[in-house]
């Protein structure tokens, strides 16, 4: 049976179920079935939670991700990309990494005035600083309310560089003002393709735009001067691995200067979401998927081993990073994205009206 005629899957969502929040001592079961005529519906319709954090930009220091830069204007993401490392943050807000990540989404209204006073800290210098490091910043709910547009406005106001990561089209909303910080060197823009086949992608990300669509971003945006970088992430093997060339090959059609990628890693809860899922949307290679995945962490599916857990070790991880480095070099040539020019940061702090 496939997951269309499945009458237990959740569709236009990527995980099947809400998995168990290690940090909540109670939770909801469905108990004694048998003695109800109905059975217990959820809402799937998506939720907004606001927040009000004292800070914005999140520095991360571990060995492979040291002194990344990061502001998460959104946690949650509907989305839906069923191997979303992400997942696993939206526990820390009482939630569940499966379908609550998917349909209760936490939204920062005030991210672009953190944003402006984390700049004018004193003896603050001029860093790349990450839009998302997370979740998604042009996730659909952005085109709604406009907080990543509103972020880029200050990015444009002191002259800080900005890295952008998406897989969403509404990113073209904000195109002129990428163009002009394109000129000063001030952006680089990364858009994800995990895959140029339809079915595996509404599979895989069943609420992103096609990869038709994202190849159509990175042509619009190149030819607006804006730097694209593709990132063919993350490389699932058995699933997507084969069509690494394909992707990079695509994306160089379309302009792109450089490409990156990620093997998948399914650390916390992601595991257990994504093994319901391939056995439910894939289940005559599910087995031989999971053990490939396993073999290039070390024999499991939650790898937390710094260097080895983004980029997998192992006969066929090697495999895959030869066949992106031929790629590459096939493909891009000696493209490369340009400097950030860190000398044109304006502090603002004599402007600042004092209250005292």
């Amino acid at each position: 049976m496939s997951h269309e005629e499945n009458p237990e899957f959740f569709k236009g969502r990527g995980a099947q179920v809400n998995t168990h929040n290690k940090f909540l001592k109670n939770s909801y079961v469905l108990d004694h079935i048998e003695g109800l005529d109905e059975p217990l519906l959820e809402n799937s319709n998506t939720q907004l939670f606001e927040e009000t954090p004292k800070k914005i930009v999140s520095e991360s220091n571990s060995p492979d991700l040291s002194h990344m830069y990061s502001i998460n204007p959104y946690q949650g993401c509907e989305h839906g990309c069923i191997y979303c490392y992400a997942r696993n943050s939206h526990e820390y807000y009482g939630f569940s990494a499966g379908l609550d990540f998917e349909r209760k989404i936490i939204i920062k209204p005030n991210a672009p005035e953190l944003l402006e006073r984390y700049f004018n800290k004193k003896n603050y210098k001029p860093v790349c600083i990450m839009l998302s490091g997370n979740t998604d910043c042009y996730q659909p709910v952005e085109r709604k309310l406009g907080i990543t547009q509103r972020l880029l406005e200050m990015f444009w106001k002191y002259k800080n560089p900005v890295s952008i990561i998406t897989k969403n089209n509404v990113i073209l909303r904000d195109i002129d003002i990428l163009s002009d910080m394109a000129k000063l060197n001030l952006v680089h823009v990364n858009v994800s393709i995990t895959s140029l086949n339809e079915q595996l992608r509404q599979k895989l990300e069943p609420r992103t735009v096609t990869a038709t669509g994202r190849l159509s971003v990175i042509q619009k945006l190149s030819e607006k001067g804006i730097p694209v970088r593709v990132m063919a992430a993350p490389i699932i093997p058995g699933l997507n691995s084969n069509e690494v060339p394909n992707i990079i090959r695509a994306a160089a059609d379309r302009g792109a200067l450089a490409a990156g990628f990620t093997m998948v890693r399914l650390n916390g809860s992601i595991a257990e979401i994504f093994s319901d899922w391939i056995y439910k949307a894939f289940p005559d290679r599910a087995e031989k998927v999971l053990n490939m995945i396993r073999s290039t962490h070390d024999g499991q599916l939650n790898d937390s081993d710094y260097g080895r857990r983004m980029s997998g070790d192992g006969k066929i991880a090697e495999s895959i990073h030869q066949m992106f480095k031929m790629a590459c070099k096939r493909f891009m040539g000696d493209r490369q994205m340009p400097e950030y020019d860190y000398s044109l940061f304006v502090p603002r702090k004599g402007k600042q009206t004092s209250l005292f």
